[in-house]
């Protein structure tokens, strides 16, 4: 679990994060949704200690990030998992060597036992056969799999994604959203997404924080966000003339159900 407690954040004159409280759930993908400059990203970099909040405090299971001594902050660093926009994969490296390369970083792991731990978690993203390919051997959807490997090849207890999905189709980018809650509740991590895709919300947010001109507009899980009156939200989510009749759609089936 990750607390975080009247976030403070402001690059010279501008504030970016107001104020922000909340708490990201274990074994739950919690997302967190804004339009641009909502400051969706900032938030996630000083989740991820790239950024240093002003004011507020983050905790990771009760450490509070701030009190953490440089050992203790290297160690927490050792517990996180990172699946970066784009994937962020190293082209002169092969896919088993993208994957391994967090372990030869930070465990004392032999040879054979990275080689074994590699294959594990390729496996459980359905790369079996890729372990010798290059990035640019291998489609979108497949480097963003790859990317997932990296990310929790070392057992971490919090993932953090930003925007997953992008640059992939519709039917690529939902496998992406089932393997990482599948992986999250596997792993029982803290996961923490950044994403704009609407299909995400809806399909695995079991945990939303909507931001806006950075503060926390709404937050509920993808059930609410369907039913929630909030104006705000209702203009981000349903922007689209699809999602619009769509909510139509729910409104009246539920209102034909309560008429029952």
């Amino acid at each position: 679990m990750i607390e975080v407690k009247d976030i403070k954040k402001s690059f010279g004159e501008a504030q970016i994060l107001k104020g922000i409280s909340t708490t990201f759930e274990t074994g739950k993908t919690n997302l967190i949704i804004g339009r641009s400059g909502s400051g969706k990203t900032v938030m996630l970099k000083t989740l991820l200690g790239i950024h240093t909040p002003d004011e507020g405090i983050i905790s990771f299971d009760g450490r509070i990030y701030s009190e953490l001594s440089k050992d203790e902050k290297r160690e927490l660093r050792t517990e996180i998992g990172m699946v970066f926009q784009g994937s962020a994969l190293f082209d002169s490296m092969t896919v088993e060597e993208n994957v391994a390369f967090p372990l030869k970083m930070f465990s004392n792991k032999r040879r054979s036992e990275i080689k074994e731990r590699v294959d594990q978690v390729l496996e459980r993203v359905n790369l079996v056969d890729a372990n010798k390919k290059m990035p640019s051997e291998i489609s979108g959807g497949m480097q963003k799999r790859v990317a997932i490997a990296r990310a929790i090849v070392n057992n971490p207890k919090y993932l953090f994604c930003d925007e997953p999905n992008s640059g992939l189709d519709p039917e690529t980018s939902i496998v992406i959203d089932v393997l990482i809650q599948e992986i999250t509740k596997e792993y029982g991590m803290t996961t923490v997404i950044n994403t704009h895709d609407m299909n995400s919300v809806l399909q695995i947010g079991e945990k939303i924080v909507f931001l806006k001109n950075g503060l926390k507009e709404w937050e509920g899980d993808n059930e609410q966000i369907l039913e929630t009156k909030n104006k705000s939200i209702v203009e981000f989510v349903y922007s689209s003339d699809l999602f619009k009749k769509v909510r139509e759609n729910l409104l009246a089936e539920a209102e034909e159900e309560d008429n029952k």
